[in-house]
This record gives C-alpha cells, structure tokens and sequence, in this order.
C-alpha cells in the first residue's frame, strides 16, 4: 500500500479528489485540512504522494512546499488549486510539486500524471 496524503481545508473537495483517484490504486489514504497537519503526516511516513491544495488556513500550500524543500523533499507533490495562474502554478514547480491540477479535479487529470512519474501502472 502507498501512503497518500489529501491536504485541503475543504472536506468537499477532499472527497472529490479520493473519487477522482483510479479505484483500484492500492493506496492507504491519510487526510489533512491544513498544512501542519500535512507536514505532520509527512514527517510520520504517510506521504510518498502528496495531494496539496494551495489555500488552506494556518499553513498554505506554499509553506507547505517551502518546509517540504528546507526537509529535502522526498515526496511526490500534486497541487491541486482552483488558482489556475500561470505565476501560482510557475510558483509550485520552483518550489518541487511535480504537477498541478485544476479543480475540480477529475480522474483524467490525475491519471497521466500517476502514470508519467509511475505511482500508477
């Protein structure tokens, strides 16, 4: 089983994104809403991926990324945003994320990038 982590302040758009993942991934799916949480699943094994949204209370996305990278990030990072400008999204890659998703996020979204970087075959 692969340790996933969905971070986002919205439960809505937390469950929307576990159904946009392929049914049959064997992953163990951890939840945070809010990116100390996030971290914290980090730093306790739960993320080879990492779902992360970029606007969330106490700790966004960005510092996300920014403690990720000071830790040496060693996780697969997906931003998944409705901030679709072409800085936030030049932003996140500078920072490490190996892609970003558009919400709402479908599985057609998620699926190419899981396949290109071989999280899912």
């Amino acid at each position: 089983m692969l340790p996933i982590v969905i971070a986002d302040d919205s439960l809505l758009a937390r469950k929307l994104l576990t159904k946009a993942l392929p049914p049959d991934w064997a992953v163990d799916v951890s939840y945070a809403t809010n990116g100390h949480e996030a971290l914290t699943l980090y730093r306790e094994g739960k993320a080879s991926v990492m779902f992360l949204d970029l606007t969330m209370p106490d700790m966004t996305g960005y510092q996300v990324l920014e403690a990720l990278q000071h830790e040496d990030l060693n996780t697969f990072v997906i931003v998944v945003s409705a901030d679709v400008q072409p800085l936030a999204q030049q932003r996140v890659r500078e920072l490490g994320a190996i892609a970003f998703i558009a919400k709402p996020v479908t599985p057609e979204a998620v699926l190419p990038i899981l396949k290109e970087y071989g999280l899912y075959v």
